[in-house]
């Protein structure tokens, strides 16, 4: 693994950092296949959006110097790169320190992999989520503990990945990923409207859906609507497709979910949807 600060190569980090002391910050994760970080624009664009709505000031081309550095280390480059934006050093409070934000890239190597449809099982967690302050919605932020209880849950489950519900009876999503269900012959997506991570993988799938002319709503899911789901499957920015065969003690349609990976070329991610014609 490598880690960068502000595309400087670092090993130790201040017991001051506001991301260690309060959480203040966000990442985005991202996975680089033969030299090519997949769904750059997409991971470009939640950076700014969220550094502009957490207030965070930092540099965007320590972003590009960050990636040239790793070109410079690797000559091929297969791996996950995490990318995390800290407040920074601050003094104690909670008041926000007058200074840029800081810029970390973690980078650890793995083999090539092509995506390709990975078959889970899984289920419904009991734990169940809370709604999120309004400017909040929708950002990966630093503080992560729903999730590390989630992903707790879920390992005591034997489920890969599962269903995450919150205190109002809606679905969400899994537990480090959005989810896509069919129901009634239609495809339907959470709405995320008061919790939730706004994924790139999501936001990527929904844009080749509709370049393909592939209804997908999203929409208010209720808990109730668990026993009518035909296809259910997982994504994000590592894996563009985990598809359930088993929801709990209910068997599912798997079928329609690779049609959909093959149709929408999920094994194609250096092709952003936006810029095809």
């Amino acid at each position: 693994m490598i880690c960068l600060k502000n595309a400087e190569p670092i090993q130790t980090l201040s017991i001051l950092d506001r991301a260690f002391q309060y959480g203040d910050g966000f990442f985005s994760t991202a996975r680089y296949q033969q030299n090519h970080l997949q769904l750059k624009s997409l991971h470009m664009a939640r950076i700014s959006d969220t550094s502009r709505r957490l207030q965070l000031k930092f540099d965007l081309k320590l972003l590009e110097k960050s990636f040239d550095y790793l070109h410079q280390q690797f000559p091929i480059l297969n791996g996950t790169l995490k990318i995390l934006v800290s407040r920074g050093i601050g003094d104690r409070g909670y008041a926000m320190p007058d200074h840029d934000a800081d810029l970390y890239c973690y980078f650890y190597p793995q083999a090539d992999v092509t995506a390709q449809v990975e078959i889970i099982d899984s289920g419904v967690l009991d734990q169940a989520i809370g709604l999120c302050m309004p400017n909040l919605v929708g950002i990966k932020s630093l503080n992560r503990l729903e999730q590390v209880l989630l992903k707790q849950e879920a390992n005591e489950k034997k489920w890969l990945e599962a269903l995450v519900t919150d205190v109002q009876g809606g679905i969400v999503e899994g537990v480090s990923s959005n989810c896509f269900i069919k129901i009634n012959n239609e495809w339907i997506t959470p709405d995320l409207r008061y919790n939730g991570v706004h994924g790139v993988m999501r936001a990527e799938i929904l844009a080749r859906m509709n370049q393909a002319n592939i209804a997908c709503i999203p929409r208010f899911m209720g808990i109730e609507e668990i026993q009518q789901i035909q296809s259910l499957f997982f994504c994000n920015a590592l894996s563009p497709m985990k598809a359930v065969r088993q929801l709990g003690n209910r068997a599912l349609e798997v079928e329609p979910c690779i049609q959909l990976f093959d149709t929408l070329h999920l094994d194609q991610l250096s092709h952003h949807a936006d810029s095809k014609t």
